[in-house]
């Protein structure tokens, strides 16, 4: 066991843990003060719900066997994982690491039906969407599975995080539909300082999201973490400049849902590309995103609450695609598309072809199966109280009377 690494990855681990109650300030703050208690809900039980599968089956069929698609039941509840021997660092460690990608991957869908999603509902959902999407997604990309033979590449989850959770939630907004006052009120974020905050810790955690992924204190880990940093400030000021442009003024919900997709979209190819790379992907992704959600998903009549299609789907494809094109070969033994690369390039594009569709579909028969089983969705009345004393009887301000408008 290297104790360096070693001490390394456990710190990563605590990073990427803290992206979820971060996540939960970050959808809090965005949605309206009658449901932020249900809309945090919703990304903070993540946390014991995928802990739990995780160490129990989750492990095991993402890191176990050589199967295309899913892994074995070998190590159920960490049967065989060393807490001492590994390659660099110990098994244990590695399956905790992993653990915390399972726990922020599952609290992202959820920001796309807050407000009127019940709260029994998305608990089955995630724990099914789990063993049915996230865990072979994980095996395929980073097991061993079908498109790691390929030649696909993701350092730190494009494909298995972004794409996956983007789409997903994207399906659930679209079958559970809109919110009773969608397209005849404008839902403005509630708390801004919590927003602020969110995407403050976002941001941190992500270092040892990306750093973290190289799975060791080394070279890669250290590219990793600047081309992290430079795309999220890069995307950040793109952001505030298309506002500045259009809106005459930069915002700083603005600011911090600019930092946050050039986070997701430097993910899948931080340990890649160079550090001009990064420039050019934090740059060019704001665009992308802004254009979806502020034109695209409004023509579409898209009821997507909080943009987690708009931010990590979206930022998730434009990153996969940017990493076939930039993976620089004096990096990390890649070569893209810009490099001579157009295996790389096109392996990327069937990767994120395959998952859209693998976790789109999988996701829209989950979700009507469950629809079979219990409603889905609160009443009318139910969402005009708020889904904090609907679905929870608490209060966040109990000092405050009557609705939101």
């Amino acid at each position: 066991m290297e104790t360096g690494n070693s001490g390394f990855i456990l710190i990563c681990s605590g990073m990427v843990f803290l992206m979820t109650p971060a996540l939960a300030f970050f959808y809090g703050g965005l949605e309206r003060r009658k449901n932020i208690l249900n809309t945090m809900m919703m990304v903070i039980c993540t946390m014991g719900l995928a802990s739990v599968l995780w160490v129990t089956a989750g492990y095991s069929l993402s890191f176990s066997g050589t199967g295309a698609f899913i892994g074995n039941i070998d190590k159920l509840f960490f049967q065989q994982v060393s807490m001492t021997d590994g390659e660099g660092i110990p098994e244990g460690l590695f399956a905790a690491f992993q653990m915390m990608f399972a726990l922020i991957t599952t609290a992202i869908i959820t920001g796309s039906v807050v407000g009127r999603m019940r709260f029994s509902a998305i608990f089955l959902f995630i724990g099914c969407w789990l063993f049915l999407v996230y865990f072979p997604m994980a095996h395929m990309v980073w097991g061993g599975g079908f498109l790691d033979a390929i030649g696909s590449i993701d350092f730190a989850g494009g494909n298995v995080v972004h794409i996956s959770s983007g789409i997903s939630g994207l399906v659930l907004a679209l079958v559970v539909g809109k919110r009773r006052e969608f397209h005849q009120t404008e839902y403005r974020p509630h708390n801004i300082p919590f927003v602020v905050l969110g995407a403050g810790l976002l941001w941190f955690g992500w270092f040892g999201f990306n750093a973290g992924s190289a799975l060791a204190a080394d070279g890669i880990a250290i590219q990793a973490l600047l081309t992290t940093n430079t795309a999220a400030a890069a995307a950040m000021l793109s952001w505030m400049l298309i506002e500045k442009v259009l809106l005459g003024k930069p915002t700083i919900v603005g600011a911090c849902t600019g930092a946050v997709v050039g986070l997701v979209a430097i993910t899948p190819g931080a340990g890649f590309v160079s550090l001009w790379s990064s420039f050019v992907i934090g740059a060019l992704v704001s665009p992308f995103c802004y254009y979806f959600i502020s034109v695209i998903k409004h023509r579409l009549g898209l009821d997507d609450a909080l943009d987690a299609f708009g931010c990590h789907g979206i930022g998730g494809i434009f990153g996969g695609i940017m990493t076939g094109i930039f993976a620089d070969p004096a990096v990390n033994h890649h070569t893209g598309l810009l490099y001579g690369g157009t295996e790389l390039f096109i392996a990327q594009i069937i990767s994120i072809v395959f998952t859209i569709l693998f976790a789109g579909g999988i996701s829209f028969l989950l979700i009507h199966v469950i629809k079979r089983v219990l409603p889905i969705r609160v009443t009318e009345q139910e969402e005009a109280i708020g889904m904090d004393r609907s679905e929870h009887d608490e209060t966040a301000y109990p000092t405050f009377m009557g609705l939101d408008s």
